[in-house]
């Protein structure tokens, strides 16, 4: 298939729209030629366990792979982003999570505990760490399932800046893509993600996440866009 030379510098969902899944694996690849080649051949062993592992799942209209995909790109290159053990764990960072009898076999009473611990055996126990950090935990079944999200990621996150990384680029993902999903999921995910804004902003500015100033800002101005669009879905619907 044949793409356009200016894929390297065309909007994410742009890609998606135009070129799908094949479009995005393209993109990929061309980030990932700034890496050596060890780093370059574990990043695709991420993808490839990703694809293996999502093969049957989808996000309303497109392969789930698409939006792993573009948390990954995102980081390499909006965020600027070279440390490989981040980027696999955003490839993996749904896998313990939607599954883990896949990752860990179905023989075990922690299927969580024994899926990180698979991926600390691959991939190593960095990256496991990184993913168990965005992984949603039980949820109290009497509690509000919203409000108990947002209380796992303001804790989680606060332990370790670089799955701050990996969440803000799957939540720039779901919040500023918003407009590209369909159905009733448009007013739900905009409810479930809106009351995430401030505390992305409070965990991003923190001296300790590390990432540039430029790269800060960048964020900052696509919570600014989430918001807008937050706004847009919830604050004037007729």
């Amino acid at each position: 298939m044949e793409f356009p030379a200016y894929l390297a510098t065309m909007p994410m969902h742009a890609i998606t729209e135009i070129h799908g899944e094949p479009g995005l694996l393209a993109r990929f690849r061309l980030e990932i030629e700034a890496f050596d080649e060890a780093a370059r051949n574990r990043l695709t062993a991420a993808l490839d366990l990703a694809a293996e592992l999502h093969r049957d799942d989808r996000r309303v209209r497109e392969p789930y792979l698409n939006h792993l995909l573009r948390v990954a790109i995102r980081m390499m290159h909006h965020y600027q982003v070279r440390d490989v053990d981040v980027i696999v764990a955003g490839l993996l960072h749904d896998a313990v999570e939607d599954h883990p009898a896949e990752l860990a076999g179905a023989d075990t009473t922690d299927p969580t505990a024994a899926a990180l611990a698979a991926l600390a055996d691959r991939f190593g126990p960095r990256v496991a760490r990184l993913v168990g950090a965005v992984t949603n935990p039980a949820y109290d079944p009497g509690r509000d399932k919203h409000v108990q999200y947002r209380e796992h990621v303001a804790a989680s996150l606060d332990r370790e800046p670089w799955a701050r990384v990996i969440k803000v680029s799957d939540f720039t993902d779901n919040g500023v893509g918003v407009i590209h999903t369909i159905g009733p999921k448009v007013a739900r995910s905009a409810a479930k993600y809106r009351p995430l804004v401030p505390v992305f902003r409070d965990l991003i500015a923190r001296p300790d996440t590390p990432l540039s100033t430029a790269v800060k800002r960048h964020i900052f101005a696509q919570l600014d866009l989430a918001e807008e669009r937050f706004s847009a879905i919830l604050d004037h619907a007729t």
